[in-house]
């Protein structure tokens, strides 16, 4: 889970690159470096801590030269440090090397390179695959482009691996396999990266390198080849990203600024397919498969963290209206667990930025068991979009916020147009229910803005409750997913230990928790649960806790039991989960700014799980 970064062209090297780390430091942010290769020499600078450390740390370095990787780490092996940080150097000096991912037999690898004389001045499963490549150049007296094949055959683990040679001022040799890698295309220069954002400033086509491919990156050349030594094409891809897109604009955070996108990100994600003046719902993905889903004898919704909460407010929304069995699995949980898979069956794999780890090895896992794999994803050419038989993107733009949350709500607003086709084309939705809902989804863009009119609102409340040690998030219905989401965003942005809960479950255990020190979130929106809801803040009220309650306008009831309370305009029950999560995301990033922490690179996270 790191962000990689490789330039060869005419100009300086390290601009490129350190701006390019700086764009994907949401990807790692424990240790940086980078290494340029300039007159036969082979300059590596790495620091732990953000990119900014490093670049203080070399002011006045010799930085020189045309050619150039850079990284940035999220710690796997070995604690974040300046020996541990990338690139790595071999022991021999020639070559340097940076890598996204987990090399899973590096430690018998590392024993027989002991046994051969070889010093470790690292804890990384990445030197020693390192000095592994550089032995089999030494001992086979070939190309370092022979020696990165012949040492992969014998890998295991995930891995994007881009290499240097200090003799060779030109050529940047990459591989992959489970971790991304994008190349882009300029005029006499090629850029590579994890993702898009360090390129699109240079340049807008570009070639997603595939699984098990080495590329031969020069200035004027780009060469992909497999594992066997075979030439393959490079698919050129032009991209649709914006520069705007990847910076603040004018915003304090990230976090904040693709909170307030989310009416925009949400109409863009409607946009072209929902008609409602005319009841019609177009997803091309969907269309070539109705049938299969409409027959579907069970879909499985398969996801991580945030990604995951979406699938569980999705299987409330398939079962009620397509009438179809819906599980949501964690990824990393059923890739491990033998599951029973039937020909047929349908998996719905959710996922931000289409490279979460457990998530692809699941998918290919039920792909080979015949099941019909469908990837909501966000960025385009992802792995998961590539794998999946159709699917829908989510068209939320990029995400630079470790936290997830216009990537959520585009996440619902797909799931519940796909739920909404489905079930029109399968009969199992009235034509007057389709139509409201329709139009209740076409209204949600106007009514996040509303939301968001409370904002602040919102930054008081936070300031109020900053200091609280533990929270406790209750929901029922399509609500209870939004408690879990609010809860995690809470514990991701602010450190303050939070638990979400259904809400009638708070009596067979946490209502233990509750004291008169104790914030209980209450998602209490006007639906089919709003009673029973009723009852449980009355329970927690009865044991003076401090209830914060999100109530739809109009309620009357609801305000009367909570010290605190954020009004939501009026929305049917499946879409509302669209507007209760908003002030919960504000509410959590106000109080980590106000605990004076960076909100939009947490500790110990990182945006994208590549590994496992």
């Amino acid at each position: 889970m790191c962000g990689i970064v490789g330039y060869t062209g005419h100009r300086q090297a390290y601009p490129v690159i350190i701006k390019g780390l700086k764009r994907l430091e949401y990807r790692g942010y424990d240790s940086a470096g980078v290494a340029l290769v300039n007159n036969n020499q082979l300059n590596v600078f790495k620091k732990k801590g953000k990119v900014a450390d490093l670049e203080e740390s070399i002011v006045g370095a010799n930085l020189g030269g045309h050619i150039g990787i850079g990284h940035t780490r999220w710690a796997t092996h070995g604690e974040p440090s300046d020996r541990n940080a990338h690139p790595h150097l071999s022991q021999s000096g020639n070559i340097a090397m940076i890598h996204n991912g987990i090399i899973e037999n590096y430690a018998q690898i590392k024993r027989e390179l002991i046994a051969k004389g070889y010093i470790f001045k690292s804890d990384t499963d990445t030197e020693v695959l390192l000095n592994f490549i550089d032995d089999i150049q030494v001992n086979n007296e070939c190309s370092l482009e022979e020696a990165l094949r012949i040492a992969l055959r014998r890998v295991v683990g995930a891995y994007c691996i881009l290499l240097v040679h200090k003799d060779d001022p030109e050529t940047i040799i990459a591989a992959r396999k489970g971790s991304p890698l994008v190349i882009g295309i300029g005029k006499g220069e090629h850029f590579l990266a994890s993702d898009a954002s360090p390129i699109i400033e240079y340049t807008k086509e570009v070639v997603y390198v595939n699984d098990y491919e080495i590329a031969i990156v020069k200035p004027d050349e780009l060469i992909l080849k497999n594992l066997g030594n075979e030439k393959q094409t490079p698919f050129i891809t032009r991209l649709d990203m914006e520069l705007a897109a990847i910076e603040k604009g004018g915003y304090d955070h990230f976090m904040i600024k693709e909170i307030f996108e989310q009416p925009q990100t949400i109409f863009d994600c409607l946009r072209g397919r929902l008609d409602a003046e005319h009841g019609t719902i177009k997803m091309s993905g969907i269309e070539k498969y109705a049938e299969q889903i409409m027959h579907a004898p069970r879909i499985i919704i398969i996801a991580c963290g945030t990604s995951w909460h979406a699938g569980l407010v999705a299987e409330y929304i398939i079962e009620e209206l397509c009438r179809i069995p819906v599980e949501v699995e964690y990824a990393s949980e059923f890739r491990y667990r033998n599951p029973v898979i039937h020909q047929g069956d349908v998996i719905i794999a959710i996922s931000q930025s289409g490279e979460t780890a457990d998530t692809l090895v699941a998918i290919e896992t039920a792909k080979e068991q015949g099941a019909i794999i469908m990837g909501i994803v966000n960025v385009v050419g992802s792995s998961i979009a590539r794998k999946s038989h159709t699917g829908a993107y989510t068209h939320a733009g990029p995400e630079i916020g470790v936290a997830s949350t216009k990537a959520f709500t585009a996440q619902l607003a797909v799931l519940t147009m796909i739920a909404l086709q489905v079930a029109h084309a399968k009969g199992t939705i009235s034509k007057e229910r389709y139509m409201s809902l329709c139009k209740e989804i076409e209204e949600i863009p106007e009514k996040v803005k509303l939301v968001l009119e409370q904002n602040d609102h919102i930054k008081a409340l936070a300031e109020k409750y900053k200091d609280a040690t533990d929270a406790l998030y209750l929901g029922r219905g399509y609500n209870f997913p939004v408690a879990l989401e609010g809860a995690l965003k809470l514990k991701e942005i602010s450190y303050i230990h939070a638990e979400g809960y259904p809400a009638a479950e708070m009596k067979h255990g946490p209502i233990a928790l509750v004291t008169e020190t104790l914030p209980v979130v209450f998602v209490a929106t006007k639906d089919s649960y709003h009673e029973k809801v009723v009852s449980n803040m009355q329970e927690i009220k009865a044991r003076k806790g401090r209830i914060i309650a999100i109530v739809t306008e109009g309620d009357a009831v609801s305000p009367t039991l909570a010290e605190d309370v954020i009004i939501l305009p009026p929305a049917d029950e499946i879409v509302a989960p669209m507007l209760s999560t908003i002030p919960l995301q504000l509410f959590a990033y106000h109080i980590g700014v106000a605990k004076g922490y960076d909100v939009d690179k947490p500790r110990n996270l990182a945006k994208s799980v590549t590994v496992e």
